[in-house]
Parts: structure tokens; sequence; C-alpha cells
């Protein structure tokens, strides 16, 4: 009877008792599944991040205080970004905009121009760059945040490419609006045709753009005056159609040179002299006032920042974005370099 007792009891352990043990061990095994997962998870999200071989950081100069930082590459173009295009531009357009200022800072590092560093936040000499307190001051309060998450995105999202040419980087330049048209660099600064993927690209959708259109009306001493800024014998009649008009023009359609009555200017000239918006412009005689018509913001080489927004709402991607106002290039890592 004893025996059979026992052999009653172990019966029940391994009938009960030794599947709930296997069960319990089974689950906690499923329950540390997860964090196994979760780990490798974020293994595979911190690989995924862009790990630049040369140029990770870089030396800003600050113009106005002469102080030379050492910033992370990605963190300045976020600063350059929002000081270049506005943050309600397509997500797209500013990717392009990221693309092409990271191209542009790697190509003023491989051509300095500053002794100490390799770029300068002053953009009449190399970029735009506004730091993230003064642009959030700018920019309405209830936006700030969601603004600068797009900015980040945009540079986030294309870490890492450059456009290059011939396996180099470009001279990336860009502009406000082209006016429909961009422009060939020898018209604008001269010298030879050292950039070919510059050249004349047509871009519709810019015309609803502010920047597109913009006027600038002088009397006849006024326009005299400012002429003489740079050329005091100047004179004009301007009762002889002769003495003010329009000589020629770019292959872009843009003002190529102005005959001011004894002196015969570029456009370009005139556009610095007068302060206008573009070479692009017509010269109209209104009420004894002189009216300079301008289409156009900039100086119309590369990338015009209206065009890549209106090419983003066209649902384009940042890629064929710079193709488009690139000719000839390619969207390349920089480690490739």
């Amino acid at each position: 009877m004893k025996k059979v007792f026992i052999y009653f009891f172990v019966f029940l352990l391994i009938f009960f008792l030794l599947p709930a043990m296997l069960t319990k061990r089974n689950s906690e095994v499923s329950a540390r599944v997860p964090d196994d997962n979760v780990e490798k998870n974020e293994e595979t999200k911190n690989n995924n991040e862009y790990d630049y071989k040369n140029y990770g950081t870089i030396k800003l100069l600050h113009q106005d205080t002469g102080e030379v930082e050492e910033v992370a590459l990605d963190t300045y173009l976020c600063n350059v970004v929002s000081a270049e295009m506005p943050a309600d531009f397509e997500l797209e357009a500013l990717k392009a905009q990221a693309v092409v200022a990271r191209t542009y800072t790697i190509y003023k590092i491989q051509n300095k121009k500053h002794e100490n560093s390799d770029i300068c936040d002053d953009s009449s000499c190399c970029q735009a760059w506004v730091s993230k307190e003064e642009r959030f001051s700018r920019w309405d309060e209830d936006k700030r945040e969601s603004n600068w998450d797009k900015i980040e995105q945009s540079v986030n999202e294309t870490k890492g490419k450059i456009i290059t040419y011939n396996g180099a980087p470009i001279n990336a330049f860009f502009h406000s609006n082209s006016g429909g048209t961009t422009e060939l660099p020898v018209n604008v600064w001269g010298g030879g045709s050292e950039y070919p993927y510059l050249q004349v690209v047509e871009t519709a959708g810019e015309e609803g753009y502010t920047q597109y259109s913009s006027e600038a009306t002088f009397t006849q001493d006024e326009l005299i005056e400012k002429l003489k800024s740079k050329y005091e014998d100047i004179t004009i009649d301007f009762n002889n159609d002769d003495d003010l008009k329009i000589l020629d023009y770019t292959d872009s359609g843009r003002v190529k040179t102005v005959k001011f009555g004894n002196h015969e200017l570029s456009g370009t000239e005139t556009r610095s002299l007068l302060d206008l918006r573009s070479t692009n412009f017509e010269i109209i005689k209104e009420n004894g006032n002189i009216k300079f018509s301008v289409k156009g913001y900039g100086h119309g080489v590369g990338m015009s920042q209206t065009g890549a927004d209106s090419l983003a709402k066209e649902g384009k991607s940042y890629e064929d974005i710079i193709k488009h106002f690139y000719v000839g290039v390619e969207i390349s890592d920089v480690n490739s370099l």
C-alpha cells in the first residue's frame, strides 16, 4: 500500500508540477526576448549614424568677433539652412539646401579662403549662419520647435551627402529666385567656363513668390547721383532715348550692357550701383522718373531656392532638384572623397 501511495505521488509530480515549472521557465525566457530585440534595434539605429572620416567637424570663423569655433559639421549646417531658407518651404527643398550647403562647405575646406578657419559666417564672403537662439527669436513662438525639428530633419536625412562632378565637390552656388531662368557664372563674375555644371536652366512656378518681382524708381537727379558715386563725369540726356537704353542681353535674358549717357555699364555693375535685386530688368521712363522693373532675386547662378521649393511642390525629390539646377552631377558620400 505504501508503494502505491509513492507511485501516485510521483505521478502527480510528473503530470502537473513539472509542466508548470517548464512553462514558467519558458515564460521567463520569452520575457527576455523583447529586451534583447530592443538592444539589437538600438544597436542598428546607432550603426545607421553617418561616420564622417575627415569632415566631421569644421572651424567656423565668426566675423563680428574674430572667434574661431570648432563645431560638428551637421550642427553647423542646421544653423546655415535655417539662415538661408524659410522653414515653411517643402522638406525636399530644405534637404536640397542642406546638401548644397554641405557641398559648399566641403568645397571651401578644400579651397581655403581663411588662414585659420575653414569657412566664415558672413554671407557676402562665404555662407550665411545664424545661431539657434537668434533664429528662434525671429520665429513665432508656437512654430519654433517644429521649425527647428524640420531643419534638423533636412540635415539628418541627408547626412554625408554632397554634390560631385567628376568625383570632386562642386562650387555649389545658390540664390533666392532666378526669375524663371538661371545664369552662367561668366556673366556675373567673368572668367572662363571653369564650372561646366553651372548652365542656364529654366524653372516654372517661381512667379508665385514675393522674391520674383520688384521695382526701383528714381528721379533723374537721383539716378545721376547714384551713378556719379563711381563715374563723376557721367551725363545723360533724358530726352534722348539712345542715352538711356539696354544694349544687349546674356543667354539667360538678363541685362549684359546698359548705356547711361556717355558711359556703358555692365548689368552686374548697374545692379550694384542702383541696389537692384537682379540683372534681369527693364528700364521704363514714367512721369519724369526712371523705373527699373526687376525679375528674380540674386546673382542667378546655381540653385534657385524658390525654384527648389516649386519643384518640391510638384513632387520632386531633393536629388531631382539638385540635378535640375546642376548639370551632369552626382549625389555622393563625402567619405568617398
